[in-house]
């Protein structure tokens, strides 16, 4: 298989998703140019002939693998080539929906690139209004996708899904569904070979697969790139709060790599009440198991959905003498009435920031607050996909403790190193 030139690599952008798909595929060709360039200077070093002669038989060996006779002049410069597959999506005045791939994808390996959260109103064919697509009208265009891949003989599908969907019914009291398994089993039946997402809620869903494989990604690489633009990380004061026992694991993470305290939230819930939205929350009392009088506190979770714990959770902290308040999560949902909640929040001095990625969809009604910073996980979407591909090992973007360490080293020894050049002064 070419390094260079990925012919049997094809991307389907699910509906709504354009934005993080088209961000993925850009990263995806500039990579693919990168490495080329980089390979031509080497090759054109090691065996001591010019560079163009090095695309004539980079070529010439790329012709002779593919599929089609070529035609035409030999190419002057390389060029990457196009790796979308479009693809058109029909909804039914029933509700039914279909997917028709418009191209030949026959021995491709298909990388759906699908946010299933999204849903901000979508232009269809035969509407004249955009409408909403709930995530279960997602889920059943997504398995259309699937099914129309494998009928046009794609090698294999994988799906790049940054939000699993149903992650938090995980686990059951009583009468109640494992939506997370029955969701991942029925991608499993449709043939899919293996599901990437970002911090899913539970480690624990990948226990329920046979042959699928899930690969769970991580955005604190990218999550700290944005947290030092604006603290110091070299601060002594800083402090990471756990915002519920489930979230210390992620939290003692970032403790870890930034050698700070850890402390944590203890709440007393009323399971009686439902949760209804950030002003509505089955929370009775919260203690604090830890110190945050005067510091800056970073507090982090998997997701934010209709904020309310973590409303709750911030003004518990701000109440208890925390200087700065930062929330930290992956998957910032603001469902419901969330972002004005946290608006308002925000003006009556309740927190300072929020950090989340783009792997979930907002307009411009959250983008531009001034208390939301957006960081992007394209480029590691593409890594992966390109890894994936070419059959190399992707541990290093999975588990990304080394260059998350190194990042955090590095800007806490240089703050080090300033400080004892002033002293010096």
């Amino acid at each position: 298989m070419s390094i260079i030139k990925p012919h049997k690599l094809g991307v389907i952008t699910g509906l709504g998703s354009e934005y993080l798909s088209g961000k993925v595929v850009k990263h995806l060709r500039r990579l693919y140019v990168e490495r080329y360039d980089k390979l031509a200077k080497n090759l054109a070093s090691r065996y001591e002939i010019p560079e163009d002669q090095v695309l004539r038989e980079v070529s010439f060996i790329e012709d002779l693998g593919s599929k089609k006779i070529p035609s035409g002049k030999c190419p002057t410069n390389y060029q990457c080539p196009n790796l979308e597959i479009p693809v058109k999506y029909t909804r039914f005045l029933n509700g039914e929906v279909k997917a028709e791939i418009l191209e030949p994808v026959r021995g491709l390996r298909l990388f759906v690139i699908y946010d299933v959260t999204n849903d901000a109103p979508q232009k269809m064919a035969g509407y004249d209004e955009p409408i909403r697509f709930s995530i279960n009208d997602h889920i059943m265009m997504l398995f259309t996708i699937i099914n129309a891949a494998n009928l046009a003989g794609a090698e294999s599908v994988t799906l790049v899904l940054p939000t699993y969907p149903y992650a938090r019914q995980h686990k059951k009291s009583s009468r109640e569904a494992l939506s997370a398994a029955v969701f991942g089993r029925m991608c499993e039946n449709l043939g899919v070979e293996r599901i990437i997402t970002l911090d899913i809620h539970s480690k624990e869903i990948e226990n329920c697969f046979r042959t699928l494989h899930l690969e769970n990604l991580h955005a604190s690489y990218q999550i700290l790139v944005e947290l030092k633009k604006i603290i110091d990380i070299s601060d002594p004061d800083i402090t990471v709060v756990s915002p519920d026992t489930g979230a210390v694991a992620r939290n003692k993470f970032y403790a870890q790599v930034l050698h700070r305290p850890l402390a944590m939230l203890y709440k007393e819930r009323d399971y009686s009440i439902v949760t209804t939205g950030a002003k509505n929350t089955n929370i009775k009392s919260i203690s604090l198991l830890g110190d945050v009088t005067n510091k800056t506190v970073i507090i982090a979770d998997d997701m934010l959905a209709s904020g309310g714990t973590m409303l709750i959770a911030m003004k518990t902290l701000r109440n208890m003498g925390a200087k700065k308040i930062i929330c930290i999560t992956s998957l910032p949902f603001f469902n419901g009435g969330a972002v004005d909640a946290f608006d308002k929040a925000h003006e009556e001095g309740v927190f300072d920031y929020v950090i989340g990625t783009n792997a979930v969809y907002h307009g411009d009604d959250l983008l531009s607050k001034q208390w939301f910073i957006q960081t992007d996980t394209s480029e590691l979407f593409a890594r992966v996909i390109s890894r994936l591909h070419h059959g190399r090992a992707i541990s290093p973007l999975l588990d990304n403790r080394k260059i998350v360490q190194k990042l955090v080293d590095n800007s806490q020894n240089a703050a080090v190193k300033k400080q004892g050049d002033v002293s010096k002064n």
